[in-house]
């Protein structure tokens, strides 16, 4: 091969080893070039204003109305609060009295929906007593139990003190609210939850504990707080794998009213 010719291939070969390590140039950028045009979020239309409700707005478009002041036959009672209590319980009568627009709790039966559940967004009002009768957990104690498993504590904690894991905005016996934005005995107040149930897998192993995020009358208590199980009033909580559940309302013996109750699922 003559001198040039190698020349010439050695230059050719070392220009394309270049050509290939030098980067590429980019598009010129422009505004449009981030904009993303699909999917486009489905419109929800939002609440509008109301003197009737503690929230100051009624439900949105797309909410699942549970109580609307009148109609309790989204809900049926059943004896206790434990998933042994409700489980195929989705028929009957619902015994809470219905007075001024509220479901009142009664002695001797729970409340829970017909409905079941996986990921939701839940408003809920809620009154203690206001005769103030009691102390600690004596004193206008109920509850929301998630997926009819996991409690969210109602409890008059107005002056009133108790275990920090077991005061209002609680998860029962799990995790502490961040604060106690408690009104007075008497006075409506709201929960305003966010909830993304557990995943198991097919032996039951959860893979991830469920997660919720709350605000009481506004105000954050619980913030992405995980979950670890069945919120029990005696010992640890327990993994128990489960599907879809409903929403439970505990009778604990006080005369707690709820309303505007309503449900978006995730």
């Amino acid at each position: 091969m003559k001198k040039s010719t190698l020349t010439l291939l050695l230059f050719t070969t070392a220009l394309g080893a270049a050509l290939a390590q030098a980067p590429k140039q980019e598009p010129r950028k422009t505004p449009e070039s981030s904009e993303i045009w699909e999917p486009v979020p489905r419109i929800v239309t939002p609440g509008t204003l109301s003197p009737n409700t503690a929230s100051g707005t009624t439900p949105p478009s797309d909410a699942i109305v549970l109580f609307d002041g009148k109609d309790g036959s989204k809900w049926v009672s059943v004896k206790g609060y434990s998933p042994e209590s409700w489980e195929g319980v989705t028929a009957g009568n619902m015994t809470w009295p219905i007075r001024d627009g509220a479901l009142f709790s009664a002695q001797g039966s729970s409340i829970r929906t017909k409905q079941e559940f996986d990921n939701f967004q839940l408003h809920l009002e809620f009154r203690t007593p206001d005769h103030v009768e009691g102390n600690g957990q004596g004193r206008g104690n109920s509850g929301i139990f998630l997926q009819g498993r996991y409690e969210l504590q109602i409890l008059d904690n107005y002056n009133n003190p108790t275990y920090s894991n077991g005061q209002v905005g609680s998860i029962y016996k799990q995790a502490i609210p961040l604060v106690n934005p408690s009104r007075k005995p008497g006075e409506w107040q709201t929960y305003d939850v966010i909830y993304f149930a557990p995943r198991f897998n097919k032996d039951g192993m959860m893979l991830e504990p469920g997660r919720v995020t709350i605000l009481m009358n506004g105000i954050l208590v619980q913030n992405n707080t995980a979950i670890k199980g069945t919120t029990e009033y005696i010992g640890y909580p327990k993994v128990q794998p489960h599907g879809k559940g409903p929403l439970l309302l505990q009778d604990h013996g006080n005369p707690v009213g709820f309303r505007n109750i309503w449900i978006r699922e995730l």
